[in-house]
This record gives C-alpha cells, structure tokens and sequence, in this order.
C-alpha cells in the first residue's frame, strides 16, 4: 500500500473504529510510510465519529454505528481532516458480544475514499475477536489498494 500511495504521490489517512488503529498500525510498519501517511483516527464512540469526522448524528441514529452509510462518512471525514487524496474506514463488531441477527458479531463495513468517491465493501469474518479485526485489516488494506488503482490508474501514469 505504502509504494502504490508513494508512486502515485497520495496521502492516505485512517479512521477506524473496529479495527482500533490496526490499519493505521500496518501502513506505518512499511518503510517510507512517512511519506504517505498524514493521520489515523480511532473514533470508538459515535461522539467521537461525530467530532473528529464529521460523521452527521441523523447518520447514526438512522442506520447505526455499524453501517454502509457510517463508513462512508468515516473515509470521507478521515480523508477531509488531513487533507488526504484517500481515506480509509472500518467500522463493525468483533464480539464476542454486541451482535445482533441483523447485525451480527462479524460484520464489519469498509471504507475508501478516493477522489470524490467513496467505495464500500461489507463482510461477515468468523473467529474470535483478534482473528475479526486482523481479518478486517488485511482486507480494507487490500480493498483499498483496489480502489486506488481503479481511481487513480493500475500503473501510476494513468
């Protein structure tokens, strides 16, 4: 991720809320990532996605802390409030408890924002709690890279 946002010269940043920094955590182990890392938030409390990202209380109240809708504002407000060309979100719930039949432990809503446009990918992760949230990591650092070559060219002179 760090050499794809570097080759592109595009600064991400990170707002996570299941995935308490994880994803932040992993860009910032890659050499370089100074040079494409502007910020990560951990916005846990719904106050503080409101705060710190912008995310609208009528977003919360409507569809819930864990939805489409919400990571869609998360990757927005994270992108806004750094200046950044993308923005990364996690919002979900990685139990034990906290599920719901609606919206069971497991699911978890990904973000990417990439120039004006906003990309969301639902999953459903099995395991306990660690195993949910690496699992939500790996995946929106990949579906992120995803977005980034679709948005902004697979070879970086696009």
């Amino acid at each position: 991720m760090v050499a794809l946002l570097r080759q592109r010269q595009l600064h991400v940043a990170t707002a996570e809320s299941c995935t308490g920094g994880q994803i932040a955590a992993t860009i910032v182990n890659v050499p370089g990532a100074s040079w494409v890392f502007d910020q990560g938030l951990v916005t846990y409390s719904n106050e503080a996605k409101e705060r710190l990202l912008g995310v609208r209380h009528e977003t919360l109240e409507t569809y819930g802390a864990v939805s489409a809708q919400t990571a869609e504002e998360m990757a927005r407000g994270a992108a806004a409030s750094a200046g950044a060309q993308v923005g990364i979100s996690s919002t979900g719930i990685a139990g034990p408890d906290g599920g719901t039949p609606e919206k069971p432990v497991g699911l978890v809503w990904i973000g990417c924002f990439c120039r004006d446009q906003v990309f969301l990918r639902k999953c459903l992760f099995e395991g306990d709690r660690e195993t949910v949230r690496r699992q939500a990591t790996e995946t929106a650092l990949e579906f992120a890279a995803a977005c980034v070559q679709e948005v902004f060219g697979k070879s970086g002179t696009e």
